[in-house]
């Protein structure tokens, strides 16, 4: 897109950026403003020790100030408009204060949207699932370029694929496909508009954390994916979503049946549903059975998700870290079983507590040789609820992998779907999946 189009929008205006973070999404935001001439004030909780890197990254900028270990009011004052990372709380003060005062609020994906309306949007939630649906809407659509006759991007809550900075890649007519947290949804109900294709892959508890045990305001920051589309959206469901009455587009049900016949690297029901919605995507824009079967049958996979790491010492190793419910564990272990019928799996999980049901992550383990446990405060609560299930705990993802192949066989299967948050023994989410692929990958 033209410079000189979305410039304006940025150049000279005093902006606050609330949470730049470590995952790399916020630093690529604050470049993008950087570079487009904002008067920029980046203000996070974190220290300035724990951003050192984020820092480090964004030195070259001079049109930068910091606020570090907290948040000012005064920057929620002043400003022309706040940038607002995901999770910041629905009670935030500092939201509150800019609100009052009339500044412009906006999120990452959203502000996109509301910059680029002629980009053509596929947006991408639910609690599980999004992140491989969104993969396998893009790699169909990427596949099919030239038939479609425009480049296709990806975005969102995507590793490292902050979506701002798309502006300066997309044309008219451009796709791109999102992936949007609940948090994401929030920027959308904002701006009071909505992707053109939106698909809602599941709706289960999560994040109650954040929402304090309410579901009903989960779901409404969910539902703002489809709630602003016109008579000519599209929403792409799983079949027990409860569509509101008000709903004005076209509904679109996933169905295995499209799917199940494909041979595909993915295994596990559940990304059949996913490939499912993928299918009815590919067919919004047109394109025919055979192609999409195709780009199915060459979809690789996605970091994180079931993926294959490889035979080590005779055992197969999985990698689900980005499985972070009790659910998404039992979906895996599910999977795994099916994929692997004459092997037996090692668990390793646990973490931070979610304030979540635990009944699916006991049946999960239930169905496992054995369960061996990171150190994490939704370990502490299976200890106390469900003491035979937690019984062996380590103090490290290294103790964890090695206790694992003391007690495979060979051919076993050792899978690692945490089913809890990566906080306390983890910077992050994507820092407990990278340790865990390199001590795998320094195995013999």
């Amino acid at each position: 897109m033209n410079k000189k189009f979305y410039e304006p929008f940025f150049k000279g205006k005093k902006m606050t950026v609330m949470g730049l973070g470590v995952l790399g999404r916020g630093i690529q935001v604050t470049a993008f403003l950087a570079e487009c001439g904002a008067d920029l004030t980046v203000t996070d909780l974190k220290s300035e020790e724990k951003l050192k890197n984020s820092i480090k990254a964004l030195k070259k900028y001079g049109n930068i100030r910091y606020v570090l270990g907290r948040h000012e009011l005064v920057d929620f004052q002043s400003a022309d408009m706040v940038i607002k990372s995901a999770g910041v709380p629905l009670d935030s003060a500092y939201i509150a204060e800019a609100k009052k005062n009339r500044i412009d609020i906006a999120m990452d994906a959203s502000l996109f949207a509301r910059i680029a309306r002629n980009v053509r949007l596929v947006g991408v939630t639910g609690t599980r699932g999004k992140s491989m649906t969104t993969a396998i809407i893009y790699h169909i659509l990427k596949s099919n370029e030239k038939k479609l006759g425009c480049n296709v991007y990806i975005g969102g809550n995507m590793r490292l694929k902050a979506t701002l900075p798309l502006l300066k890649k997309v044309k008219d007519g451009d796709v791109v496909v999102l992936e949007l947290d609940s948090w994401q949804c929030q920027g959308f109900r904002d701006e009071k508009f909505s992707p053109e294709i939106a698909v809602f892959t599941s709706f289960m508890p999560d994040h109650m954390n954040y929402y304090k045990d309410d579901m009903k305001k989960y779901l409404a920051d969910k539902q703002n994916i489809f709630l602003y589309q016109n008579k000519y959206g599209v929403l792409v469901a799983n079949k027990n979503l409860k569509i509101p009455t008000v709903y004005k587009g076209k509904v679109k049900l996933g169905d295995i049946k499209d799917v199940e016949t494909i041979p595909m690297h993915i295994i596990g029901k559940h990304n059949l549903e996913n490939a499912s919605y993928a299918c009815k995507v590919g067919e919004y824009f047109g394109l025919d059975n055979k192609s999409i079967k195709k780009s199915l049958s060459s979809f690789k996979g996605l970091e994180g998700r079931l993926e294959y790491v490889g035979k080590k010492k005779g055992l197969h190793v999985i990698n689900d870290n980005n499985a972070t419910t009790p659910e998404a564990t039992l979906a895996g272990v599910e999977a795994v079983l099916g994929a692997y019928p004459k092997s037996k799996i090692i668990l390793i999980a646990g973490g931070a507590d979610k304030k979540l049901v635990l009944k699916s992550f006991c049946k999960a383990a239930g169905k496992c040789k054995i369960s061996i446990f990171l150190k994490g405060s939704g370990t502490d609560r299976l200890k106390t609820e469900f003491p035979n299930i937690a019984k062996m705990e380590v103090s490290s993802l290294k103790e964890a992998i090695s206790k694992a192949i003391s007690f495979a066989n060979k051919n076993d299967v050792i899978l690692f779907s945490p089913g809890f948050a990566s906080f306390g023994m983890f910077k992050h989410e994507y820092d407990r999946n990278d340790q865990f692929l390199d001590i795998v990958k320094k195995l013999k």
